[in-house]
């Protein structure tokens, strides 16, 4: 049972409710920025992994960007108090508005993916008398070793331009007046656990700077994206990833010119620790073979383990009696509705107090209300 939940205050919340630690997130990004500013890296928090306006001003009091991939998450990074200048814009479907939105603001770059998208940009900055930055985004099939699901890097996958696309894709460039290309960029898949993918990154992103300066295009940026994984079986035994080696795995491999930046999009791997879900047990069902335990937290709070048979590490912070096994279950109308089968866990009781851990990241920001339930509220350590 970690020392960082407050109980006695919890159990007057009403459950299910999101909880940050701010202590820990802190920790975390002095130790990304101290790891990062040895290298004189730039790096931009990916705002899909959790838009939580009290997560997003402490990430900006730190200095660093914000990598986003819809238009409002751009509203948003602009509300909180984000420099346009540290803003990035990915996707493989920008709408015509969010294109209008991210040039009227002079955002930093366009992570662009096609061909299509470069003639909108560069016809909708034409109309505005603007240059719009952009860098390509490059599928370099590097395989993530992660799950199908959130590989983003091979052939295969809907994102980024092709090996064979990028001649035809440069001589289009030099055609658009409106258009200003800044660099590469690569994101081969989240929750990455197996550094060796991000050195096979690093070679690719090599290979492909020879090939852009025998064409005479010199990138000034190097964006390799996001990805770094996080513990979700141990998180009190790892609270955070080992940005130490991360970082010096790019510093070792990447084959820069003086005038280049490394640019990253990191997300999960900030955010991910610092949130847990707290939910009350409604039930205790005996079923044939298994015992359930029912909790008021439900797929629409917490859809990972439903989306992508996602594993969480589940605590319950009422009890200290012997163990036994649970299937964990929300009250949600779909089999799927589930957070993990024979879960080892104290002697669980109607009304105990479950956490369920290495939330942060993809967990409040993709909440739903299916069958009409109220959206998490979220609490932090500081004000408890």
């Amino acid at each position: 049972m970690s020392q960082s939940f407050p109980i006695e205050k919890l159990q007057k919340i009403k459950t299910p409710f999101y909880f940050y630690d701010m202590d820990l997130l802190e920790k975390t990004l002095m130790k990304v920025k101290h790891n990062a500013d040895k290298y004189k890296y730039v790096v931009h928090y990916a705002i899909k992994a959790n838009a939580n306006v009290r997560i997003l001003e402490m990430i900006r009091s730190f200095g660093f960007g914000i990598d986003c991939v819809s238009g409002y998450e751009i509203k948003r990074a602009l509300e909180v108090g984000f420099s346009p200048k540290g803003i990035v814009f990915a996707g493989v479907g920008k709408a015509d508005w969010e294109i209008e939105l991210g040039i009227d603001n002079d955002i930093a770059c366009f992570n662009v993916e096609s061909i299509p998208e470069l003639e909108v940009i560069n016809d909708i900055a034409a109309a505005k008398g603007k240059v719009a930055n952009v860098a390509l985004r490059i599928n370099p099939n590097v395989n993530a070793n992660t799950h199908h699901y959130i590989t983003t890097g091979l052939q295969e996958n809907k994102f980024g331009i092709n090996n064979w696309d990028l001649e035809k894709v440069t001589n289009a460039i030099g055609r658009m007046r409106n258009i200003n290309l800044e660099g590469m960029h690569f994101h081969i898949g989240s929750q990455i656990m197996d550094l060796s993918s991000f050195r096979q990154l690093c070679v690719r992103i090599n290979e492909l700077q020879k090939w852009f300066i025998s064409h005479r295009i010199y990138p000034k940026i190097i964006n390799v994206g996001g990805g770094l994984g996080i513990d979700y079986d141990e998180p009190e035994v790892n609270p955070m990833p080992d940005f130490e080696d991360y970082f010096k795995i790019f510093n070792d491999n990447l084959d820069l010119r003086a005038d280049q930046q490394v640019h990253f999009e990191l997300g999960r791997a900030i955010v991910g620790q610092c949130g847990s879900l707290i939910s009350k047990v409604l039930y205790i069902k005996e079923g044939v073979k298994t015992k359930f335990a029912i909790i008021d937290a439900g797929m629409t709070d917490l859809i990972r383990p439903a989306l992508y048979q996602a594993h969480h590490k589940i605590e319950n912070l009422s009890s200290v009696a012997p163990e036994e096994k649970y299937d964990v279950v929300g009250p949600i109308c779909e089999s799927s509705d589930s957070f993990g089968k024979q879960l080892a866990l104290p002697k669980t009781s109607r009304g105990d107090l479950v956490v369920i851990r290495s939330a942060g990241a993809y967990g409040e920001v993709m909440a739903s209300q299916y069958n009409l339930r109220e959206l998490p509220k979220a609490y932090y350590s500081d004000q408890v």
